[in-house]
């Protein structure tokens, strides 16, 4: 007489809580997110560079600070904060104040960074300079486009202007001034101080833009024409165009080297 079969092996209980995860990291979607995270460790963040690779943080940042204050403004939230900080503001005027505020907007008006970038473009491309250039005009063309669509897409209605100042005919949120000064000083100021030797040279370049942005847009609020509120994310949606740019130009001059090597 033959013995009996052995019986069928008994399936093994499935894993429970936080030891699912090695069979998830063995199926297809974790072999795809590891994949890709390990791309961007070992591809993307050493082609941005450290500074670089900070500034996507700093973006994303940037990037929830203005999704932040687009849900406050479209909700009405920072209206009283808004008025407050206006107030404030006008309470330092005078005459000499005004005239000065008055030439600092026109730094960051249209006239003037259209005048202003085609003289930079064509000294960039006389000094052979044709990937700050590209740079340049891919900023600007970007940042225009950007300000229009935001404007449109929140239709806020601006301040009552002080000093007779004219009012403009766009709406308030975000600040064109803000995001237009900020994308062509931001990139101005990054291919000069690269082509500058010391730190200090560079410093003082960076810092000179900084304080320029920074008074263009308080100029704004003194004249009363945009909301604190617009400024911010006026520097937000600038701060992350900026830096989106300046990661596919890094990303192309990597993939280039890649080729040509």
């Amino acid at each position: 007489m033959s013995p009996p079969p052995d019986p069928p092996p008994r399936e093994a209980p499935r894993p429970r809580g936080g030891s699912l995860l090695p069979a998830v990291a063995g199926s297809r979607v974790g072999r795809l997110v590891g994949g890709g995270v390990g791309y961007l460790l070992t591809r993307v963040l050493p082609a941005l560079g450290l500074l670089l690779s900070l500034g996507l943080v700093a973006a994303a940042a940037a990037l929830y600070l203005f999704a932040e204050l687009a849900g406050e403004v479209s909700e009405g939230d920072t209206r009283r904060f808004d008025e407050w900080a206006l107030s404030f503001v006008n309470g330092f005027a005078s005459p000499p104040v005004t005239s000065f505020m008055r030439g600092v907007t026109y730094l960051g008006s249209n006239e003037f960074l259209l005048a202003a970038g085609g003289c930079a473009l064509l000294a960039f491309l006389l000094a052979g300079w044709r990937r700050a250039a590209v740079a340049l005009a891919v900023t600007m063309a970007g940042a225009a486009v950007l300000n229009s669509v935001l404007k449109l897409a929140f239709r806020r209605e601006r301040p009552p202007p002080f000093f007779d100042t004219p009012p403009p005919e766009s709406y308030s949120f975000p600040s064109g001034h803000a995001l237009l000064c900020f994308c062509f000083y931001g990139v101005l100021a990054a291919v000069i101080a690269a082509r500058l030797r010391g730190r200090r040279p560079r410093a003082f370049v960076w810092a000179a833009a900084a304080l320029l942005v920074a008074l263009v847009g308080l100029s704004r609020l003194y004249l009363g024409v945009h909301y604190p509120s617009d400024v911010a994310a006026g520097y937000a949606a600038a701060f992350v165009w900026v830096v989106a740019v300046a990661s596919a130009d890094r990303l192309m001059q990597a993939r280039a080297g890649e080729t040509a090597g």
